[in-house]
């Protein structure tokens, strides 16, 4: 391996370890303001509970008693009203716009499915993001008995295009109200709970109400492992500017003892959200994960146990919440101005900001006048290289530079074979590249340039909706794996298929492997980094990206491509191969001017022979 190519993984290194350490600074501020966080909630949470104590020891000894025990199946509840809304029979109503449709179950008062009309799962089949009887949404509070919403049937008090209102009357006095509205064209469904005179029948030492939601998402990609991948549960704590992840691609719980602005069920391309927007005080959220033979095609199963401020000391009091049911779309999501985009799993700082600032508004850009998105990505990776060209070309010409003189630098390695003479071959390597013009640092820049870039484009692909059942050559979907031929088994961590995006994308990264391979020095000790780059590093992209989007593997081909046809032309018109040798001819035996570097080296050369004849002085 040449100089530069040994400089440049050195510094990606560096690069990796910087990222990591950031990162690492990051999860610990933020969970400093967690634990900040934690200690105020159980503060307030001590108190609270100590100030319900003293109500509680008020209240009549019958009230008292059922406070903390959950509602029973088959209970006969107190409150006549209650007992007969039990027993009613359900009915349902709907809210509907051109973006989606949803079914309201008077069983609680509660979401029962969810349609979205301008997408399709991959099957062609309509697209539910809940499907009938698959979300279980309850209100539990105490209301002289402890009671759960979804145990009553609700009366329909109003029914319009916009806008359903059900009601659950006490006999006692008051009813609860659920009011949902859904404006035209959008995505999100507005929600107010109400108690209206509640007064007579919740006790005033009760300050708080609990919701549960319990939702079960269909599988609705080609490809399974790419979908759990990137399906998971969010959340956002009041006033931060980051979107924190309970997990991605696995199960996983998290108890939040904090105030929560809103969280989400996110598949990979849809989510549905819930916002309180006096915010939850705090939340239980949890995933699992079904088995991708699982007979239902169910995908995952998400819940959230939560809990919000309630006061009931005014004649109505009314909670607002929004939930949001529709596609993980960059500019939809935006739109709402409370960081729902930031639940797209575009990357961390430099890699997600790559993606935010230019990635997607030219990927946009393009789109918007190019309806062939496989057109549009031949287009975005052409730009890309044409932005970073100047430092392309330069790189191209140190690594040209540095093949013309491999020769020299063969013969160097032949002088000085022994790891004792490495400082006098590392300084006569040093001498030769300034003679020919070349500096050592000439082809890391662009390639720590690209390297982020390449992540984002990692992180994007999979991720960017506007790619899903897009259609491009042989790949029925660009957003999930291409197949020329599913295979009658399945291969360890390569899939039951063969995808031919990625399969052109390894070939290519093996044939630009072993043209710049030819740079590199025939010292036994590159033997090894040349069978990773040449064969290694091909196999194991064609094992990852075979089940990864083949936008992506086809982006990569793109690129593999073009760098190739650029460095060929370099090579052959650009680089004077003659003019290279007349330079080393003229400059040799002439005094070379030395860097602050090459005067360290030989110093720390000095050095190192004087330490070894000192040595050698004490063992006589």
């Amino acid at each position: 391996m040449n100089k530069n190519s040994i400089i440049g993984f050195v510094l990606i290194g560096v690069i990796l370890f910087g990222f990591s350490w950031y990162q690492s600074r990051q999860f610990k501020k933020q969970a400093e303001y967690q634990a900040q966080l934690d200690s105020v909630a159980r503060v307030e949470m001590l108190a609270q509970m100590a100030a319900d104590s003293v109500r509680k020891a008020n209240l009549p000894a019958a009230e008292n008693s059922v406070a903390d025990i959950p509602a029973a199946k088959n209970v006969i509840y107190k409150d006549a009203g209650l007992e007969a809304a039990a027993s009613k029979e359900a009915s349902f109503c709907t809210l509907a716009n051109d973006r989606i449709e949803v079914v309201f179950t008077s069983r609680g008062a509660q979401p029962y499915s969810v349609k979205l009309k301008d997408y399709r799962t991959y099957d062609s089949t309509d697209l539910y993001l809940i499907r009938p009887e698959m979300s279980d949404f309850g209100i539990s509070v105490y209301a002289g008995e402890n009671i759960n919403t979804k145990d009553f049937v609700f009366d329909i008090a109003e029914v319009t295009d916009t806008t359903v209102v059900m009601r659950l009357p006490f006999a006692a006095g008051g009813y609860l109200e659920q009011k949902y509205s859904l404006d035209a064209d959008s995505y999100m469904v507005q929600n107010e709970l109400s108690f209206v005179g509640m007064g007579s029948v919740i006790p005033r030492n009760v300050s708080m109400f609990d919701i549960d939601w319990n939702v079960i998402i269909p599988r609705l990609e080609k490809g399974y492992k790419n979908e759990m991948q990137y399906s998971k549960v969010d959340y956002r704590f009041p006033d931060d500017n980051k979107v924190n992840e309970v997990s991605r691609g696995r199960n996983g719980e998290k108890r939040l003892d904090a105030r929560v602005s809103w969280f989400a069920f996110q598949q990979q391309f849809f989510s549905a959200i819930m916002r309180a927007k006096n915010d939850f005080s705090s939340a239980d959220l949890k995933l699992n994960f079904y088995d991708i033979d699982d007979p239902q095609r169910n995908l995952m199963a998400c819940s959230a146990k939560l809990r919000s401020d309630l006061n009931v000391n005014s004649e109505k009091v009314t909670v607002p919440f929004e939930f949001y049911f529709g596609p993980n779309h960059y500019r939809t999501l935006k739109s709402y101005d409370q960081k729902y985009e930031k639940i797209i799993p575009l990357g961390g700082w430099l890699v997600g900001w790559i993606s935010r600032i230019v990635i997607i508004p030219c990927f946009n850009f393009l789109g918007s006048f190019i309806s062939n998105y496989g057109i549009v990505i031949l287009l975005m990776t052409l730009l890309i290289k044409l932005v970073i060209s100047p430092l392309t070309i330069k790189s191209y010409m140190s690594s040209a530079k540095m093949n013309v003189i491999k020769p020299e630098v063969d013969k160097l390695n032949e002088k000085y074979p022994k790891q004792e003479d490495a400082m006098k071959k590392q300084q006569a390597m040093m001498d030769l590249y300034k003679r020919a013009g070349i500096s050592p640092m000439g082809g890391c820049l662009p390639m720590l340039l690209q390297f982020p870039i390449l992540f984002a484009m990692f992180r994007f692909f999979p991720a960017s909706i506007e790619l899903r059942q897009q259609k491009f050559l042989w790949a029925d979907d660009l957003s999930a794996y291409d197949s020329i031929l599913d295979l009658p088994f399945n291969i360890p961590l390569y899939g039951d298929h063969i995808s031919l995006f990625a399969l052109l994308m390894a070939i290519s990264m093996f044939v630009y492997s072993k043209m710049t391979s030819s740079q590199m020095s025939n010292d036994p000790n590159m033997a090894g980094m040349k069978f990773m780059s040449v064969w290694m590093m091909p196999i194991m992209m064609l094992f990852i990206c075979n089940n990864l989007s083949s936008g992506l593997s086809y982006y990569y081909l793109l690129s593999n491509l073009i760098t190739m046809f650029q460095t060929w032309v370099i090579r052959r018109f650009v680089v004077d191969e003659k003019k290279i040798h007349a330079q080393l001819a003229a400059s040799a035996g002439k005094p070379v001017t030395k860097s602050k570097w090459q005067k360290r080296l030989e110093e720390a050369q000095k050095m190192q022979q004087q330490m070894a004849k000192e040595q050698s002085r004490k063992r006589r």
